[in-house]
């Protein structure tokens, strides 16, 4: 394989990281207006707090 040939698949490789990497972020992006929109968010950490207290107490 050519120098130049393997160049042109790194370049493409690192170019379908950038795609996942943006749609993975796109995705978290979504999920967070999501949580914060239902106040999952805060259910959650009101459970997460709430077993901790348990656990410790």
């Amino acid at each position: 394989m050519s120098a130049s040939k393997r160049r042109s698949e790194a370049g493409q490789a690192t170019a379908e990281y950038a795609l996942v990497l943006l749609g993975a972020a796109a995705i978290a992006l979504l999920l967070v207006a999501w949580a914060t929109g239902s106040g999952k968010i805060g259910e959650l950490f009101d459970v997460v707090i709430g077993q901790l207290i348990t656990k410790a107490g």
